[in-house]
């Protein structure tokens, strides 16, 4: 299994599904089912029961997951591919098309 190129903060654009084109902050990253979260993206409307942190219930709007084939990874604004590399005995992602570390 390759390694994860995204990881929790990083900011992705969506390049596929009905939210294409639209950018925001990962909020978690599945590694085993290969899953985003992203902020403001995917948004689904979920029917809860009422419970003690929600009293009354009702329809709640919150982020669903995205395949991670689906999103990229953005950089000064742009969506770039990311590539490792090792700087001294560091491993660093860097910008493939530019060589600019990204972290």
């Amino acid at each position: 299994m390759a390694t994860m190129r995204i990881k929790k903060g990083d900011t992705v654009q969506v390049i596929a599904g009905k939210d294409k084109g639209k950018s925001g902050r990962v909020l978690n990253v599945d590694y085993k089912k290969r899953r985003v979260l992203v902020e403001g993206v995917n948004m689904i409307a979920k029917h809860e029961k009422p419970s003690v942190s929600n009293q009354d219930g009702g329809i709640v709007h919150k982020e669903a997951a995205l395949d991670l084939s689906n999103v990229m990874f953005e950089h000064k604004g742009k969506p770039v591919r990311i590539g490792f590399k090792v700087d001294g005995d560091k491993k660093v992602r860097i910008d493939r098309k530019t060589g600019e570390t990204v972290d």
